[in-house]
């Protein structure tokens, strides 16, 4: 008897690589293709570099930027230590306070407790309920010397997704650097940062169907942004990032950027009504909730509390479905979701919680058969 296949329903964790990207990749690493050193000056060279620059401007385009302002990295942890420990060395003596949000990832809150331990002060607010930044308590924790507010834009556990706009328009007027986590919102939903007042962005490639172990930082110049490298020895991406360019990584991130450019559209509908679909078909489940309401947060990322059921017993019984316990970062780990205890939950409620995500290639086909599975074993073991 063939073994039946996983659901795969943990899109927020990584997306498989698009085939077309695979193929842009494929091209750049024999002999036949543009395996070329970007930095080399002869022809080989010189192709890898033109490919790199082509994608850096699909990367640009897909923020409303210019291509100058990207700098590519490893993916969005480094951008994000790129962009906060990069201010924070720059601006030492302007100030040494930063402000947070309790429910970021660990990217951003472990480099904040870095630089607490190199004499910086933090504040990390916590959330309302629905997990949205209070913008009175945002407001009263801003002083004098703060010199960078950093919060995510969509949260990776919840979905939850904040207004990066009114938080910039704040910062902005008080002089304070804005960065945005964006692994999570680029290539879900439309962003305009010709319109936004952020200063730093990060990005990922693997959330958005490209390979892994590349992403990007946005750097605004207008007004300018000075960062601190944090990685030396090479004048590559304006000497902000030393390090030979991994073309074929970029290569695959800006297919994935061009392609996003014709579908994203089409891909939102179409995730919307997967989402739609998989709570309808569980939600009248008993001790069955939502940790967060719908309208506030991603479609592509459902929070669900099953109260009724221990995680392990739960694990267990849907074991044909892959999904994540808390982010996949931290999914190893016996503790309870920092993310919804930020939010208010009891460690008994955030550990029956759970995230489902969904992406381009997922059926309307699995999402019944998911459902299937949830109703049957869910009810079986009440």
């Amino acid at each position: 008897m063939t073994k039946k296949k996983p659901i795969y329903l943990d899109y927020a964790a990584t997306t498989p690589v698009d085939p077309r990207v695979a193929q842009k990749m494929g091209d750049c690493l024999s002999a036949e293709g543009s395996f070329g050193n970007p930095a080399s000056l002869h022809p080989f060279g010189t192709e890898a570099l033109e490919k790199v620059e082509n994608a850096r401007k699909y990367i640009a385009r897909l923020l409303h930027v210019a291509a100058r302002q990207i700098i590519f990295t490893s993916g969005a942890t480094e951008a994000n230590n790129l962009a906060i420990k990069g201010v924070a060395d720059f601006y030492l003596e302007r100030g040494k306070h930063i402000v947070t949000l309790q429910t970021e990832h660990p990217a951003v809150l472990d480099t904040c407790a870095y630089l607490e331990r190199k004499g910086f002060s933090v504040t990390y607010l916590r959330p309302k309920k629905n997990g949205l930044l209070d913008f009175d308590v945002f407001e009263a924790a801003l002083r004098e010397d703060t010199i960078l507010v950093s919060i995510m834009h969509v949260n990776n556990e919840t979905g939850v997704i904040q207004d990066i706009d009114s938080i910039g328009r704040i910062t902005r007027r008080r002089g304070i650097f804005f960065h945005v986590d964006a692994a999570q919102s680029v290539g879900k939903i439309p962003i305009d940062l010709q319109k936004l007042k952020v200063d730093l962005m990060s990005l990922s490639a693997h959330k958005i169907y490209g390979p892994k172990g590349i992403g990007a930082l946005y750097i605004n110049d207008t007004p300018r942004v000075r960062l601190i490298p944090q990685l030396h020895g090479g004048g590559q991406e304006r000497k902000m990032r030393a390090g030979t360019l991994a073309t074929h990584q970029i290569i695959g991130m800006g297919e994935a950027c061009r392609i996003l450019l014709e579908d994203l559209g089409a891909d939102l509908i179409k995730i919307k009504k997967l989402r739609d679909l998989f709570w309808e078909g569980i939600k009248n489940l008993p001790a069955t909730f939502l940790n967060v309401e719908l309208d506030t947060t991603l479609p592509s990322i459902l929070n669900v509390r099953f109260e009724s059921m221990e995680k392990q017993a739960l694990i267990t019984a849907f074991k044909r479905l892959a999904f994540s316990t808390a982010s996949a970062c931290n999914s190893t780990s016996i503790e309870p979701s920092h993310v919804l205890r930020a939010m208010g939950y009891n460690d008994k409620e955030a550990d029956h919680s759970f995230r489902f995500s969904f992406g381009r290639f997922t059926t309307i086909e699995e999402i019944e058969e998911a459902v299937a599975i949830i109703q049957e074993k869910y009810l079986k073991s009440l």
